[in-house]
């Protein structure tokens, strides 16, 4: 294709598009008074910062960077604690430890701060149990949701009822399990616990009860906004699956 045709198609394109945001003046007069100069300063001054300026670019910028050294943030908040050994410190990278998979230094952090006077909090606890659920410890799991229940009986998470479920049906309490997920499904946001609930109903037999979870979910998520769809992608696929087998 001839240069000239190349350079009309984007000029144009890049005209339809300052027409499509509101930035048809002035520069559908630049681009179309200077032929490529135009277009090029238009994808400079323009697009390159809304690219990268983006909530959806900086997302995607944050994880080709974990992709390429995912414990960067790790050892940036490592040497943040060093230098000023504080619960909020110490808490912040817990949670990066449970993110990247060392768990045994996520539970000591968490040992740690609910050793502290300001550091008795139910959150911090919940750190502990995921961490040890990471650990493939689910009795301790159990152990240490049900002291956190004990001491903060007001304290209520969603997350957390879905690892005490989990560590019910890694223990063998399975009936257990499926009371917890029977109550969690009505208030958890999104399609883990009810895929998770369904698999469980599977397993025991209860394949009836499990296409109807499955089939419940799939049709309330099509009546979803697809930002919802798409966040939830993974396990919609799982139920897909589920049904299909």
């Amino acid at each position: 294709m001839p240069v000239a045709i190349v350079v009309l198609l984007l000029d144009i394109t890049l005209i339809w598009h300052a027409s499509k945001t509101g930035r048809l003046q002035p520069w559908a007069f630049i681009i179309l008074m200077i032929p490529f100069v135009g277009a090029l300063a238009y994808i400079v001054v323009e697009l390159i910062p809304e690219w990268f300026g983006s909530p959806g670019a900086q997302q995607a910028r944050k994880r080709v960077a974990e992709r390429l050294d995912p414990e960067k943030r790790y050892r940036e908040l490592c040497e943040r604690l060093a230098g000023t050994d504080t619960i909020a410190n110490r808490e912040v990278l817990a949670a990066e430890c449970l993110k990247v998979g060392r768990f045994d230094e996520a539970e000591r952090h968490y040992d740690h701060v609910l050793t502290l006077p300001m550091g008795k909090e139910p959150a911090y606890a919940l750190g502990k149990a995921q961490a040890q659920f990471g650990l493939n410890r689910p009795a301790d799991v159990l152990a240490t949701l049900d002291d956190l229940k004990q001491h903060w009986p007001d304290f209520e998470s969603a997350e957390g009822h879905l690892l005490y479920a989990r560590a019910l049906a890694e223990v063998g309490r399975v009936d257990e399990a499926l009371d917890e997920y029977h109550a969690l499904v009505a208030y958890f946001p999104g399609a883990e616990a009810k895929v998770r609930y369904g698999m469980l109903l599977s397993m025991t037999g209860r394949t009836a009860e499990a296409r109807i979870v499955f089939n419940e979910l799939l049709l309330s998520m099509r009546r979803a906004p697809k930002y919802l769809r798409d966040a939830q992608a993974e396990w919609l696929s799982i139920a897909e699956k589920q049904l299909s087998a």
